[in-house]
């Protein structure tokens, strides 16, 4: 048995990974920049989505005379279904975050900073911390396609028997009944003479 061993390290949670101290930042002149890698594990996206793997990706913190402007573009995946074919597929999202950040906390003196004037501001915490799970999972809800295709030209699914319409001959008595109707065959107008 080894004595020496060290504990595995543990993976940050979303939240400690997407969340960063800018107290340092907001102490430096204006046009000071910061940049940071971002790297998160999966977010939990609710019941009916599910990311494939986590968020990277890059940040610009550029210090304002306000607070802070992120910049950055950062990548995931997303589990979908072919809406033509219903192959499970691997959906890549890129994620475009241009955010004004606001304290609201002085830094200076530690009051409150009124923030009714612009209630949809990104805000800092009161610990001037960046926090950033909300924007990430509202960019991933957003980049959801409507109709995802596993690739351009996918020829979806045959309307007879069900199979991939690329794999192969596809052998149909009548390709323009559907064959839960082949029984009306039998029907025919009465002679009206």
């Amino acid at each position: 048995m080894n004595t020496n061993s060290r504990p595995a390290k543990k993976s940050p949670s979303v939240a400690e990974a997407l969340t960063f101290n800018v107290s340092g930042l907001l102490g430096e002149p204006v046009g000071t920049i910061r940049d940071l890698d971002v790297s998160s594990p999966p977010l939990d996206l609710g019941a009916e989505l599910r990311q494939k793997r986590g968020v990277a990706g890059k940040l610009r913190l550029t210090r304002t005379n306000r607070g802070l402007l992120v910049h950055g573009r950062l990548f995931t995946s997303i589990e979908q279904e072919c809406s033509r074919c219903l192959r499970e597929i691997d959906y890549s999202v890129e994620l475009e975050v241009e955010e004004e950040a606001l304290p609201i906390v002085d830094l200076a003196s530690g009051a409150p900073v009124d923030t009714a004037a612009e209630p949809d501001v990104l805000r800092l915490t009161d610990h001037h911390e960046l926090v950033l799970v909300e924007t990430v999972r509202d960019g991933i809800l957003l980049a959801e396609p409507i109709a995802p295709l596993c690739r351009e030209d996918c020829p979806g699914l045959c309307m007879v028997c069900g199979r991939e319409l690329g794999s192969g001959p596809h052998d149909h008595a009548d390709p323009d009944i559907d064959p839960r109707l082949e029984a009306l065959r039998q029907f025919q107008a009465p002679d009206e003479g």
